[in-house]
């Protein structure tokens, strides 16, 4: 019992501990000399009192008489059974409590709600309930709206912000008073006075015992025994030493009994102190024994600041200042070590590149691989913050959600009492009413006797003034709760912006991990490339590094119980994060490419801006600006309408209503030639995206009869195979058949040339010839390496341009180039081909051997995770890139491969004429299929 009750109160300078044993509140040391003079009322007011709380179980089961005091520091409203009593019995945390009362209840009755748990409370009067309810809301506000103190000195710190909260704190008055008006201190009931006055009666001691906290009520007895046998003493007038952490001798005082008409105040001169006077005796001795920093209550019975009490303070500030330079030395200390590890660094790379022999490289390389060990252990300690940042914004999300609870609980409520007062006020109306007519017609009505007439008029004047009174109660009510409303919509919506803001500093945290862990996995990368088979022991070092940094991810999945990272298994779009690379060499640079693209996703809150321009863009038509905005990337709850618009743009010469569904009939009444070739291709489509690989999606029975319309659609083409990419990408994003169909039919037809899916491929093929000319006049560098080692670019490129780059990049990054592509056309395709060149010049330029080229710029686009820095490629280093230039490179190459074509025809025509001019004459020697037949017919 006495550890809930110790884990729930936690241990600080906000809450009393067995040393500070009253209630009775000191007078913080801050000025000396206004201190002495200041009486109490002057004092700054502190929220306490005496408050029944009703609780227990079975026959003890009722009101509990209970000191109430306020903690500013934690938001706690913390009680005890008397206010002379060393330790609290419980606390109630305000900062996410909401307040009620109802006006039919018992006058002064209350309830503060807090997560599964409602404390009903009941004051003495009903402008004390108002003044508890106004101050309760007032410092939960305070709480959530002030800053968070830096540690001071505890007398310095509450004695200095007292005045600048309640500046800060006058904006919410002002809107308070919008709704109730303030209720003035009741005198002698709130307050440190209160402290002096006993509580409400119980009819039982029994009764008003916890005994679910009895070992702090057998605490607080023992407490109060000991601190009556020494007032006793001291009353005696024997010298009696002070145990306070001053340690300063106590004076001898002979206190008084307190006037009851300024309750707190000592007389002068008074004599010895007599039988009535013992308690307020005994609170004085007590008050006086505890330690000068509790921080609980600042007012109450003055007295002197001591010289001892300046030295304290004195010290605790040199004890502070000591502690501040200490670490700042620790820091100055923190940046000489990292100077010298830079510098040991360049040391150590210098060392390498000028060591002779094999033995000191080997060295060097084992140095490097104990650094990326510290950085593996810097790489944990980042989780571990990461992880604890993550709890954090799951508790305030929690305390949010609770708080919006509580929110829709109290608008009911209040739609409930408006409800029920309008009905009141339409039964007093009709009331009225009837007055008025018995008034206006007394002849109406059989005549009373006199004293029947008044008795009856009485009656109803008493029960006119007691529905007034509910009126005016119900009013007051509302009033009360609107405020209550007002003020935790307020504080739920600070909750919410601070818990934004720490989902956005975790975010950047694990975006900054995944860089640092792909750095790692880079330089072991790079390590295991240098090395080769030199040194066996190393080698297996660095196999077993690898191997255990590819089973991080599923280490860390299972670690997290909160996931922030947008990443999972698949995107948004339903398709692999990490390629599934069958070669071994090939796994840890898929978790790089992983890694790099999950930063880039946290990190996209920062494309904040751009996502307010699509937001705040209107109607769509062609301008500069849209043009700006599409090559930037459409995010993703706008691109649906977005493609539906630009394909419109591009089809609306084409379309007709109904005409998707007549395709779909013609095909269910005759097969297309192109069918079977569909349905083979179907399984192939995408096998790297869930959607076309659950046997319970319904993504490939869409596609099969978006190409089968399309075959009817253009019988020219009919199908030819890539086409099923470029529609799976579109019903991925339109998700409507019609919608995808028409995308297919815009792209084909009216943005790429004619003949791109003929059966020669023209203009597919005259595309390459312009992309090497093209990638000539801008890398002649790159274009020189690879001629030097005789690799053909169509290889790789040929279907980059076909499928428009479907199959080669993540998705993210294909769609911003779609985006674009929709918009301006087959230009774009060039622009980002030779942008992706460009983004891994330095790697391909690196590779010596023709066959390891071929097999980098197999996946090598896989590899792209930074779209920003292929897009400023692409559209800003590939400049000057003139449409006209395209196009007189698009009509020279056609011109020589039609000529080439016409060639071949004409030697195939000529092989043909002499193939049929021979005939088809057996030689010499040779037997005839028929010459064997019969033979054995014979």
């Amino acid at each position: 019992m006495e550890d809930s009750r110790e884990n729930s109160l936690e241990s600080g300078s906000s809450v009393p501990g067995p040393e500070e044993s009253s209630r009775v509140p000191e007078v913080l040391p801050s000025k000396v000399s206004e201190s002495c003079a200041q009486p109490l009322e002057a004092t700054p007011k502190k929220l306490c009192g005496y408050l029944s709380k009703f609780g227990g179980k079975g026959p003890i089961r009722g009101w509990k008489s209970r000191w109430f005091f306020y903690d500013e520091k934690k938001c706690h409203l913390y009680y005890s059974r008397t206010a002379q009593d060393a330790n609290p019995l419980d606390s109630i945390d305000l900062s996410t409590a909401v307040f009620d009362y109802k006006a039919d209840a018992e006058e002064g009755t209350f309830e503060i709600k807090i997560r599964n748990r409602v404390i009903t409370l009941k004051a003495a009067t009903k402008q004390v309930m108002l003044y508890w309810l106004q101050q309760l809301q007032m410092k939960r506000w305070e709480f959530h709206n002030s800053p968070p103190a830096p540690p001071a000195a505890p007398a310095a710190s509450l004695t200095g912000n007292t005045p600048a909260l309640h500046l800060e704190l006058e904006p919410e008055e002002a809107e308070l008073e919008e709704f109730l008006c303030p209720v003035k201190m009741p005198t002698g009931l709130v307050g440190v006075a209160a402290a002096l006055h006993p509580g409400t009666p119980i009819p039982s001691a029994l009764q008003n015992i916890s005994l679910k906290h009895l070992g702090t009520e057998i605490q607080n007895t023992m407490y109060n025994i000991c601190g009556n046998k020494q007032a006793q003493g001291i009353g005696h007038g024997l010298p009696v030493e002070d145990s306070s952490q001053s340690g300063g001798p106590q004076r001898e005082e002979q206190p008084s009994s307190p006037d009851p008409s300024a309750p707190g105040k000592e007389p002068a001169d008074s004599p010895k102190p007599t039988p009535k006077s013992s308690l307020t005796a005994n609170l004085i001795q007590k008050a006086k024994r505890q330690s000068n920093t509790f921080p609980l209550f600042p007012e109450g019975l003055t007295r002197h600041r001591t010289s001892q009490e300046k030295v304290v303070a004195l010290e605790q500030q040199v004890l502070m200042l000591t502690k501040d330079l200490k670490s700042q030395k620790e820091l100055v200390k923190i940046l000489h070590k990292a100077l010298e590890a830079a510098q040991q660094e360049k040391r150590a790379s210098s060392a390498y590149l000028m060591a002779a022999g094999d033995k000191d490289r080997l060295e060097l390389v084992r140095h490097k691989v104990r650094q990326i060990a510290e950085l593996s252990r810097q790489v944990e300690a980042l989780e571990q913050e990461r992880a604890s940042l993550a709890q954090t914004a799951s508790l305030w999300e929690q305390q949010a959600q609770e708080l919006q609870q509580q929110v829709q609980e109290l608008q009911q409520q209040v739609q409930l009492l408006m409800d029920k007062n309008q009905v009141k006020q339409q039964i007093i109306c009709k009331l009225c009413d009837k007055v008025t007519q018995d008034f206006m017609n007394p002849s109406s009505h059989s005549p009373l006797p006199p004293d029947a007439a008044s008795r009856d008029f009485l009656s109803q004047q008493e029960k006119m003034e007691q529905l007034k009174d509910d009126m005016e109660a119900y009013r007051t009510q509302n009033r009360f709760l609107n405020s209550e409303i007002h003020q935790v919509t307020k504080i739920w919506r600070k909750v919410a912006e601070k818990e934004k803001a720490l989902l956005m500093k975790c975010a950047y945290l694990q975006a900054k991990s995944c860089q640092v862990e792909s750095k790692y996995l880079a330089g072991l990368r790079r390590l295991q490339e240098a090395m080769g088979d030199e040194a066996s022991k190393c080698s297996e070092l660095l196999r077993q590094l690898i191997q255990e940094a590819l089973q991080w991810e599923a280490s860390e999945s299972a670690a997290d119980s909160v996931r922030l990272s947008p990443i999972s298994e698949y995107d948004e779009y339903g398709f692999l994060t990490v390629p599934d690379y069958e070669v071994e060499d090939l796994k840890l640079l898929a978790k790089i490419q992983v890694l790099e693209v999950r930063s880039h996703h946290l990190l996209a809150h920062e494309e904040r801006p751009l996502r307010e321009r699509w937001a705040a863009l209107g109607e769509l038509a062609p301008s500069t600006e849209l043009k700006q905005l599409l090559r930037a990337g459409v995010p993703r709850e706008h691109r649906p309408r977005v493609w539906r618009w630009l394909v419109h743009l591009r089809v609306q010469h084409l379309q007709v209503p109904g005409h998707y569904q007549k395709l779909l009939s013609r095909g269910q009444a005759c097969e297309h030639p192109a069918a079977r070739q569909i349905e083979l291709d179907l399984n192939r489509t995408f096998p790297n995206n869930k959607h076309f690989t659950c046997p319970t999606s319904n993504f490939p029975d869409k596609l099969r009869r978006v190409l089968l319309a399309f075959s009817w659609q253009n019988p020219t083409i009919g199908y030819c195979q890539g086409l099923n990419r470029l529609a799976a990408i579109a019903l991925l994003i339109l998700e409507e058949e019609e919608s995808a169909f028409w995308c297919l039919v815009a792209i084909v037809e009216t943005i790429l040339p004619s003949d791109y899916y003929s059966k020669t491929l023209t203009a597919s093929q005259v595309d390459q010839r312009v992309l090497q000319d093209l990638l000539s006049e801008k890398m002649p560098r790159l274009m020189a390496h690879l001629g030097q080692h005789h690799v053909d670019l169509s290889l790789i490129t040929f279907n980059w341009f076909l499928v428009v780059f479907a199959d080669s990049l993540i998705s993210d990054i294909l769609l911003r180039v779609w985006d674009a592509f929709l918009y301006e056309g087959t230009k774009v395709v060039f622009r980002y081909a030779l942008a992706i060149f460009k983004y891994n010049e330095e790697e391909i330029l690196r590779l010596q051997d023709g066959l390891e080229i071929y097999q980098y710029l197999r996946f090598f686009t896989k590899t792209i995770g930074n779209s920003r820095k292929l897009m400023s490629i692409a559209f800003n280093d590939m400049n000057p890139f003139r449409m006209k230039q395209l196009q007189q490179l698009r009509t020279a190459h056609r011109e020589r491969l039609e000529a080439e074509l016409r060639e071949l025809e004409r030697l195939k025509a000529e092989y043909l004429e002499t193939q049929a001019f021979r005939g088809r004459a057996v030689p010499e020697g040779c037997g005839s299929e028929d010459e064997g037949e019969g033979e054995v017919e014979a």
